[in-house]
């Protein structure tokens, strides 16, 4: 069964910078397509990025772009969410999910796993 399991959420100042991990296990990771979804208190799950096997397929949402960065490690069965520049609107608690093979999609009910989630705040 596929687990991932986030990591490096925080609180931080506005303008301030957060690296976000996803550790994936159980299963091929190559062959997942992986998102980072958000959820803020009282608001519907958003999409953030999606990324594909290589880096030509990778998605942004609009708010985010050119502030954030996906990434993922093949060797290592790891991806990350590199944010800079974070704004008090990015405060959520942050996800990484997997579907396997595909196209890399931001719409969060085509992923079939994800991960327990972790908190970022932003603070003004």
């Amino acid at each position: 069964q596929v687990q991932l399991v986030e990591s490096g959420g925080g609180l931080v100042q506005a303008g301030g910078s957060l690296r976000l991990s996803c550790a994936f296990s159980g299963g091929s990771f190559s062959s997942y397509v992986i998102g980072w979804f958000r959820q803020a208190p009282g608001k519907e799950r958003e999409s953030v990025a999606a990324m594909g096997w290589s880096t030509t397929s990778i998605y942004y949402d609009d708010s985010v772009q050119g502030r954030f960065t996906i990434s993922r490690d093949n060797i290592k069965d790891t991806v990350y969410l590199q944010m800079n520049n974070l704004e008090t609107g990015d405060t959520a608690v942050y996800y990484c999910a997997a579907k396997q093979f595909g196209r890399p999609t931001m719409e969060w009910y085509e992923y079939d796993f994800w991960g327990q989630g972790t908190q970022v705040t932003v603070s003004s």
